[in-house]
Order: C-alpha cells, then structure tokens, then sequence
C-alpha cells in the first residue's frame, strides 16, 4: 500500500500541489500542509481509487479540492489568527529594548484579563482551537466563546497601546 502511495505522489503529486498553490494563493507553506492532508485522505481511501491512470488523476484533484474546501471553511470558523511575539527569538542589539517593552506590556496585559477571557485565549490562541472546541472544552455556548474572545483582544489591544 505504501508503495502505491509513493507511486501516486511521484506521478501526480507536482501536478496537485500547483492546483492547490490556485488555492492558497500561491502560499508554499499553506499548499504543503494541503498536499499532505490530500495525501492523508488518499491514503485512507485508497480502496475507492479508481484504477485507470486519468481517472485517477481526477479523483486525487477531487480530494485535493475538498481538502482546501474544507480549510477554508474551518478558517472561517476560527476567529482572526493574532501574531504574538515570539520569546525566544535573539533580537538584533537596538531592538532589544523594544523587544523587552513589548514583551512586559504583553504579560501585564495578559495578567490583566479575568481568569475567564484568559482561557478562552489560551485555547483559541495558544492551543489553537476552533471556536467550536473551545466551547466544548471549557463547557460554554459558541457566542460565548466569540464574545469573550472579542472582549479580551480589545482589553489586550488597550492595554498594549497604554503605558504601562
């Protein structure tokens, strides 16, 4: 079975991963992770695979396009990714200050939310949950989730562009 995926990826994988670089608008990193989950998806349904070599092409352009379907979708439901400030990147010596700032009004802003919007944070943003598996995972309602999620990125956005 293996050797029949690798075959697959040999003869029609270029051809998929340029259909799925339409998809993701020419973001490398995104067309990979979609390659490999249209791969993921063949490889679990490699007994419905049609045999013949142009048939085949077709289906595997079928599961590719479900698959950037279905991460589209699931972006929508996520609410809008925030870019946080990596700690353990080396900063160049005259950014070095601003790094430290940055980093001490992130955590004073993060130690200023209610134990119930930092949960929703760590889940969302940290972990990186769906809106859906957050509800489900600390017990509350969908709009819940989206409202405190809301409240919390304007308190942090507050209280970053204040002084400390």
């Amino acid at each position: 079975m293996e050797e029949k995926l690798a075959a697959l990826r040999y003869e029609h994988g270029a051809a998929v991963e340029r259909y799925l670089l339409n998809f993701t608008g020419g973001n490398r990193t995104e067309t990979e992770d979609l390659l490999q989950e249209t791969m993921i998806r063949t490889w679990r349904n490699l007994d419905r695979m049609p045999p013949e070599g142009e048939q085949t092409r077709r289906w595997l352009y079928t599961v590719a396009r479900n698959v950037a379907i279905d991460a589209v979708r699931a972006k929508k439901v996520r609410p809008p990714e925030v870019e946080l400030i990596e700690a353990t990147s080396v900063a160049h010596s005259d950014e070095t200050m601003e790094t430290v700032m940055a980093l001490h009004s992130l955590s004073h802003a993060v130690n200023s939310l209610s134990s119930q919007h930092r949960a929703v944070v760590h889940e969302l943003y940290i972990q990186g949950r769906s809106v859906a598996e957050t509800a489900r995972r600390l017990g509350l309602p969908v709009g819940t989730v989206k409202s405190r999620a809301h409240y919390a990125m304007r308190t942090l956005r507050r209280a970053i562009d204040s002084p400390v």
